[in-house]
């Protein structure tokens, strides 16, 4: 059966995710150490153990995730399971559907992702910038809410995730002025989330700038498999364009939605979360009840993911 592979980002960690696939597929914890050797740190441990706040920096939780979504996808791999026939990633995970396409070496995407975090971090101090989840509201008056709460200040839509529900980022007084702007125009929530850095807007410029620069020295080849990039919901072949893309991906909008809505279109009605969580699958059900999508992240999931694709 046709079906796309999908890696989730930030947001989807947690202490002690894959311990079940861990233990039966070792692939699991050779793909995590050697993560954490790219590195010079212990990620493994970290992510069996914790701490909760340490795994949540950004600038670990970043290699973690990616690592997590390889790792997935080599069991998957070594399960018999075969080449989907797209991938995509939200935000971070684009990076892990790179690596999984082949375009990217898996200890390069380590280092570069760890850098992207601390370039994120770096780029707005902790506590200047923030980021909400707009709930019941349509994208349109979302854009209005930001554009009147604004006041010389930034606060952008930044992730369409699915219908009714957008996330906002940008200075922190900025995102409190649109809560209560959303709240007055009928959402049925806006709550703000508990992450440091307002990822995917205009205050992130300055970090994508030096993580072209980055980009640059790193080896990019075309994808064996064709990646729908979180910028402009298309796939691209030349390691020109996916560097910029990338790059450019730091501050402009994730359009999830446009992209579950092009990959069902080009005839994937299976999609498969690889991954810790199942934030992914929750989204996809709000986009598209027609969709099978199904998480894997412990050996059951695995197991029904196989017998999915191979059509048992």
């Amino acid at each position: 059966m046709s079906f796309a592979a999908l890696f989730p980002g930030q947001g989807s960690q947690s202490v002690g995710m894959l311990a079940e696939l861990m233990d039966s597929h070792p692939v699991v914890a050779q793909t995590l150490a050697e993560a954490g050797d790219a590195l010079g740190i212990d990620l493994a441990g970290m992510v069996r153990e914790g701490p909760e706040e340490l795994l949540n920096r950004t600038e670990n939780t970043q290699p973690a995730m990616l690592a997590s979504g390889v790792a997935v996808w080599r069991a998957f791999r070594e399960a018999g399971g075969p080449l989907p026939a797209a991938m995509a990633g939200h935000s971070l995970g684009e990076f892990t559907a790179l690596v999984c396409a082949g375009a990217m070496d898996f200890a390069d995407a380590v280092r570069l992702v760890a850098e992207r975090g601390r370039l994120m971090q770096a780029a707005v101090p902790e506590g200047q910038g923030a980021m909400a989840a707009i709930l019941g509201l349509d994208d349109d008056v979302v854009r209005q809410v930001c554009a009147d709460a604004a006041q010389g200040q930034v606060v952008e839509a930044v992730n369409y995730n699915s219908p009714g529900q957008v996330v906002i980022a940008g200075d922190a007084e900025a995102v409190e002025r649109a809560i209560e702007l959303a709240g007055e125009a009928g959402a049925k929530r806006a709550v703000r989330l508990p992450v440091s850095v307002p990822s995917h807007c205009s205050l992130m410029q300055p970090a994508a700038e030096q993580l072209r620069a980055r980009l640059e020295e790193v080896d990019i080849r075309t994808p064996e498999v064709p990646v729908i990039h979180n910028v402009d919901v298309a796939a691209h072949s030349d390691p020109a364009e996916i560097r910029d893309l990338l790059a450019r991906q730091l501050h402009n909008p994730v359009r999830w939605v446009e992209t579950v809505q092009k990959l069902a279109a080009e005839g994937n009605p299976l999609m498969l979360e690889l991954g810790p969580g199942k934030v992914l699958m929750g989204l996809i059900r709000r986009i598209d009840r027609k969709i099978t999508c199904i998480p894997v992240q412990d050996p059951a999931g695995l197991e029904k993911a196989l017998e999915a694709v191979k059509g048992e």
